[in-house]
């Protein structure tokens, strides 16, 4: 398993600075352009998992990629280039401080609020006589602090983070437009992979100039939970598990071993044979959700590979 990327310590041309997020590492350059790096780093309950998975980063990246491309007409983002399989260039932004969830269906986090009784999420109410994985009437925003690496990101409302000030409000109701019409789209394209967009989160940003755009990861299995859609009504007359395309798996292994990402908790051993099956399953998640063959990049040297292709196309 030595051929992953867990960390980097390049130093471009140009350099400012450097931010480690919980996967991605970005480099700020000074002609205002972001190398951003997606490691093999495994996040889960905003924990970063001791081992790397084989080709994620390269999974995530690519999916990113082809979803701010298949979205550029309805939102702008801020990619110019992808000169490695791992690597997206483009322009540097400040990053708004709230993530922007949307959920069409109450799965997962919503699902686990609403059994503990709950009945509303980030100032959004979710009616009464709801099944686990039931279609929410209308898809509901849910948006959540940023937290920083090892920390919990925090569930907000659009009330608090206006009175707080984290976001302006002329700048919130974009935010808003926006998140609706990616979920819009993210919708459309699953559906024409056989596939149900359950729920996502987006990240925005602002250029220098003012402008908002998208940022970071979009549509992916990090980011996004997916259902097949055959079967979906079936199961849930029969009130049996949905089957589904996220990270999820690798949740439920953990809570399976005691791991919640709470105080005191223990990170579950990884395997090399577990981890193996983890990445077999994130290029499952990449074929599904793409329509693509995954072509797997030579990875006999990730760190040499990605400083070469980053310094040729900065030499342009």
């Amino acid at each position: 398993m030595s051929n992953t990327i867990i960390d980097t310590n390049f130093n471009f041309p140009g350099q400012v600075n450097v931010y480690k997020g919980k996967v991605r590492e970005v480099y700020r350059l000074e002609n205002d352009m972001m190398v951003m790096i997606a490691t093999d780093r495994l996040s889960a309950f905003d924990v970063v998992m001791p081992k790397g998975i084989p080709y994620k980063g390269q999974i995530l990246n690519q999916i990113a990629t082809k979803m701010m491309e298949d979205t550029a007409d309805i939102v702008p983002n801020w990619l110019t280039a992808t000169p490695d399989p791992n690597v997206a260039i483009g322009h540097a932004c400040e990053p708004f401080k709230v993530e922007m969830v949307i959920r069409g269906y109450m799965s997962g986090h919503a699902a686990r609020e609403y059994k503990a009784g709950k009945r509303m999420l980030c100032g959004m109410p979710m009616p009464e006589g709801m099944k686990e994985n039931d279609r929410f009437p209308e898809p509901i925003i849910t948006p959540a602090t940023k937290a920083e690496m090892g920390d919990h990101d925090e569930d907000i409302s659009r009330e608090d983070i206006l009175k707080n000030n984290i976001v302006s409000e002329e700048d919130y109701i974009i935010l808003e437009k926006y998140t609706k019409a990616l979920f819009e789209r993210g919708t459309e394209i699953a559906a024409k992979r056989g596939l149900i967009l359950v729920d996502t989160k987006y990240e925005f940003g602002k250029t220098k100039d003012g402008k908002i755009v998208l940022i970071d990861e979009i549509h992916t299995p990090d980011s996004s939970r997916y259902f097949y859609a055959e079967g979906y009504k079936e199961r849930q007359d029969k009130g049996e598990a949905q089957k589904q395309l996220s990270k999820e798996f690798v949740r439920q292994w953990l809570i399976s071993n005691e791991f919640q990402g709470l105080k005191g908790q223990k990170v579950p051993e990884m395997t090399d044979e577990y981890i193996t099956s983890v990445s077999e399953r994130y290029i499952e998640l990449f074929e599904n959700i793409t329509g693509e063959t995954f072509i797997k990049a030579d990875i006999s040297n990730i760190q040499e590979r990605i400083e070469k292709n980053v310094l040729a196309y900065l030499a342009k």
